[in-house]
């Protein structure tokens, strides 16, 4: 089983990324579980969302303690959360920010890092606006990047048509960039 958590804040679409992630995967045959963990929060407060890949039926139902990877939305929380929490030696940390994994690496050490700057591109596609982006499709094509073995990239783009609230082309377009764009430390 592969248990990933979700770092965001409320309006960045982790919620909505934790569901379209699940709607890609099982589309794909595997089994899936997502969930989000909030409570009262308002607009940029931080959000965790879980989700669980297996080949077989996920019978847990429970929060994530110790995932495999995490994938943060905003790099601010860095700042304010332990994001790495629990998280397995060696695993995925693939975050939303202008700064190469090079440069994350004293911050995430003991990890594989991965980056994207999802926010310039959720603004070059018209998600969100520029002082609150939606990054959350773009993210997910960093994610389809470094778990290929997980989920294709067209599973991820036909999870966007299909699941994205509004803007599915360009969700599903700012998805493509982000795959393209990402990059990992040496």
């Amino acid at each position: 089983m592969i248990e990933i958590r979700f770092h965001g804040r409320g309006g960045q679409g982790s919620v909505v990324a934790s569901k379209i992630l699940a709607d890609a995967v099982a589309s794909e045959g595997k089994y899936v579980q997502a969930f989000p963990e909030f409570g009262v929060e308002r607009r940029g407060q931080p959000v965790t969302a879980f989700i669980r890949i297996d080949d077989r039926p996920v019978q847990f139902h429970c929060k994530i303690y110790e995932p495999d990877h995490i994938v943060v939305l905003d790099p601010t929380l860095i700042e304010v959360v332990n994001v790495t929490e629990g998280l397995k030696h060696g695993g995925w940390v693939i975050i939303n920010t202008i700064k190469s994994p090079d440069e994350m690496k004293e911050i995430f050490k003991n990890f594989r890092i991965a980056t994207v700057d999802a926010t310039s591109i959720a603004i070059n596609h018209g998600l969100g606006s520029k002082s609150a982006p939606i990054v959350n499709t773009a993210i997910l094509g960093a994610f389809a990047r470094v778990f290929p073995d997980i989920v294709k990239l067209e599973s991820i783009e036909q999870a966007i048509k299909k699941g994205a609230p509004v803007k599915p082309e360009e969700n599903a377009a700012s998805a493509r960039d982000a795959y393209n764009s990402v990059k990992f430390a040496t």
